[in-house]
């Protein structure tokens, strides 16, 4: 594996674009505290945090205040309910990677690893996220930049 990255930012990256999510995810909100664990690597969630899966059966969590700015139900679901949502389509830098690599999910946050062609997501300054090759292809539309 190689090593972390560290200082990261995508915005400068002339091999980053842009993307957007396009998904129906399943959703459960967290009653404890916990942590599950994704495909790339450990993810602990507070109690009100959405437990995620998305269409290719991967499992992720996500925070309410950042669930709630993502995502909406699916009708007749309503917000905060266990069920349906889609992902809104917000616009999210990312970079397939070439080699093997980790990255922090934020500061003091969860440390995600990706293989070789794996996509790095960079959602905001020092917020990131790491989607296998396969399921960025599945879930991933390339948009026209800002």
């Amino acid at each position: 594996m190689a090593g972390e990255l560290q200082n990261v930012d995508l915005a400068g990256d002339p091999d980053a674009a842009w993307f957007a999510k396009d998904e129906v995810v399943a959703v459960v909100f967290a009653q404890a505290d916990g942590e599950l664990a994704s495909h790339e690597g450990p993810n602990r969630y507070a109690v009100g945090d959405a437990l995620v899966t998305g269409s290719t059966g991967d499992r992720w969590s996500v925070s309410r205040a950042r669930f709630d700015a993502r995502y909406l139900p699916v009708a007749p679901l309503l917000a905060g309910e266990d069920g349906c949502y889609r992902s809104k389509p917000i616009p999210v830098r990312a970079k397939q990677m070439g080699a093997s690599f980790s990255v922090a999910r934020s500061a003091g946050g969860d440390l995600l690893h990706g293989a070789a062609r794996d996509w790095l997501l960079q959602y905001a300054p020092g917020d990131f996220g790491i989607v296998e090759e396969a399921r960025f292809a599945k879930v991933y539309r390339p948009l026209a930049p800002p």
